[in-house]
C-alpha cells in the first residue's frame, strides 16, 4: 500500500511540473504577442488591442499562492486579537462570493477545513454559507437532531477563527419549513409533518411546528453572535396544503397556498431579526416564484428578508431571470441575492464535476450580473456559490467535495475576473477561460497532493 501511495504521489507531481511548464509557455507566449502589439501598433490599420497585464500578473500569483498552501496546509500565524464589539468582516467591493458548504453528508473534518478556507480566500471568496443540517451541536430538547458525527461547540469556534483569519464571513443557514427529512424522520416529529408519509415538510398550522424552528434557529444564532447575515431555506416546500389542517385553513382562504407559506415564512423572518438586531434574512426563491407581487407586498415580507434567485442550468434562461427581477422589485424587496452551482447541481449521484456545464452556468449569471443597472433601485448583495452534498438528506451523495474543489477555483475566478467587465464576448472570453482552466488543473492536482494521506470526511 505504501508503495502504491508514493507512486501516486510521484505521477500527481509530474502531472503538477507538466501543468507548470505550459503555464509558463503560455505566459511566454501571451509576453510576446504583446510585445508584438508594441511593436507594431498600426497592423490592419488600426492600433492593436491593449492587453490587460493584471490578468497574467494575478495568474501567476494564484498559482504560486497555491504552491505556498500545498506546502504549508496548516495555517502558518496565529488568528489576529480583535478588541470587543468589533463590527463584522466586511466583503469585498461589489457583490459578495460566498462559497455554500453543504453539510448533509461527507461534511468536512475540522482539519480539512483549515486548508480549504484559505484557498477558498485566494481565490476570490468573501464568505461562507454553512448549511449545518445535522452537524450541528443542538443540546437540550433537540439533543437528538444531532449527527453521531456532529461538530462539537470547540470545533465551530475553530471553524469560526479560521473564517476570521482567512476574512471570509460566515452565514449559516438553518431550514425552516421544507428540507426537513433530518428533523421529521424522527418518530418525536412524525407528528409535524405536513404529509405524514414523507418527513420533508413541516405542517405550519401545528402549533409545535414554529416553536420547534425556532428554537433550532436560536440555537444556531446563539452561536453566531457576529452573524449579519442568516439563511432561513424555505425552498422547496413539497407537499404543502395536503394536511387536513392545511386543507381547512385553504377552505377558508380562498384556496391560496401562497400566502400560507408566506404567513410561515414572514413569521420566522420576523422573528430572527428581532432576536438580534441587525441581522438580515435570506431565502430561497422558488416558492416566491408562484406568488403575486402584491401578494408578497401584502404580507410585508419584503421588508423583513432578501430572496435568492437560483438556477443551476449550463444554458439557463438570462430573460426569465430578468423577469423574476422586475417582478421582486414590484413586490419591494430592497436586495436580492443570486445563486450558482459549483457542484452537486447536476446529478443525484454523480461522481464528477462536468466543468464546462459549470463554467457556462457562471458566465450565464455574469450576464444577469452585468444586466443590474437595469434596476437601479434594487441591490444585489452576492452570489452564493452552492455546493450540494445530497439532493435530500436521505438521497446519496453527490460528487464529494474535495471532486468540486477544481469547479469551485474556475467559477470564482470566472466571477471575480469576468463580472461587470464585458470581457466574456470576444477574445477577452479565450482568456479567461483558459486561465480558469489552467488554474483548477493545478488546483485539482495539489489538492490530490495534499490529501492523498488525509481522511477528510466526518460521515460518508
Amino acid at each position: 500500500m505504501v508503495t502504491k501511495r508514493q507512486a501516486l504521489r510521484a505521477v500527481v507531481l509530474c502531472l503538477v511540473l507538466v501543468a507548470a511548464v505550459k503555464l509558463l509557455l503560455s505566459e511566454y507566449r501571451t509576453e510576446r504577442k504583446q510585445k508584438l502589439a508594441t511593436m507594431d501598433p498600426g497592423s490592419f490599420w488600426h492600433p492593436g488591442p491593449k492587453v490587460k497585464e493584471a490578468v497574467t500578473v494575478h495568474k501567476s500569483e494564484d498559482i504560486n499562492s497555491l504552491f505556498n498552501l500545498a506546502q504549508k496546509p496548516e495555517v502558518p500565524e496565529p488568528p489576529v486579537k480583535k478588541e470587543a464589539g468589533t463590527a463584522p468582516l466586511e466583503t469585498s467591493k461589489g457583490p459578495a462570493r460566498i462559497v455554500h458548504l453543504d453539510l448533509k453528508g461527507a461534511a468536512p473534518k475540522v482539519k480539512y477545513i483549515k486548508q480549504i478556507f484559505p484557498l477558498f480566500s485566494s481565490l476570490g471568496a468573501d464568505g461562507v454559507l454553512l448549511e449545518y443540517e445535522d452537524m450541528f451541536p443542538y443540546h437540550g430538547n433537540l439533543t437528538i437532531l444531532r449527527s453521531p458525527y456532529a461538530y462539537s461547540m470547540e470545533d465551530i469556534e475553530e471553524i469560526k477563527s479560521l473564517a476570521k483569519l482567512n476574512k471570509l464571513e460566515l452565514i449559516p443557514l438553518v431550514q425552516v419549513f421544507g428540507h426537513l427529512e433530518f428533523v421529521l424522520k424522527h418518530e418525536r416529529y412524525f407528528h409535524l409533518r405536513e404529509v405524514r408519509a414523507f418527513p420533508n415538510s413541516l405542517n405550519p398550522h401545528h402549533p409545535g411546528s414554529v416553536a420547534l424552528v425556532k428554537d433550532m434557529v436560536s440555537q444556531v444564532m446563539d452561536c453566531h453572535p457576529d452573524a449579519r447575515w442568516f439563511h432561513m431555506g424555505a425552498d422547496e416546500v413539497r407537499g404543502l396544503g395536503e394536511s387536513q389542517d392545511s386543507k381547512n385553513w385553504l377552505h377558508s382562504n380562498k384556496g391560496d397556498v401562497g400566502k400560507m407559506f408566506l404567513n410561515h415564512a414572514v413569521s420566522l423572518a420576523r422573528f430572527i431579526t428581532e432576536r438580534r438586531s441587525g441581522v438580515r434574512v435570506i431565502l430561497w426563491d422558488d416558492m416566491l416564484r408562484k406568488i403575486s407581487p402584491a401578494t408578497i407586498k401584502e404580507s410585508g415580507l419584503q421588508d423583513l428578508a432578501s430572496p435568492t434567485i437560483w438556477n443551476y442550468l449550463k444554458k439557463m434562461d438570462t430573460d426569465g431571470i430578468g423577469t423574476l427581477i422586475s417582478r421582486y422589485h414590484e413586490a419591494g424587496f430592497k436586495g436580492i441575492w443570486f445563486a450558482s452551482a459549483f457542484k452537486g447541481g447536476t446529478g443525484i449521484d454523480q461522481r464528477w464535476t462536468p466543468l464546462d456545464y459549470q463554467l457556462q452556468n457562471h458566465l450565464s449569471w455574469i450576464k444577469v450580473m452585468n444586466s443590474m443597472t437595469k434596476y437601479p433601485s434594487i441591490t444585489l448583495h452576492g452570489i452564493l456559490l452552492t455546493g450540494w452534498q445530497r439532493f435530500e438528506h436521505h438521497t446519496v451523495l453527490c460528487e464529494l467535495l474535495p471532486v468540486g474543489i477544481p469547479s469551485l477555483a474556475m467559477c470564482l475566478q470566472s466571477l471575480k475576473h469576468g463580472k461587470c467587465q464585458g470581457n466574456y464576448s470576444s477574445g477577452g472570453r479565450q482568456v479567461e477561460v483558459q486561465i480558469c482552466v489552467i488554474y483548477s488543473i493545478c488546483t485539482v492536482l495539489l489538492m490530490m497532493v495534499i490529501h492523498v494521506h488525509v481522511d477528510i470526511f466526518a460521515n460518508v
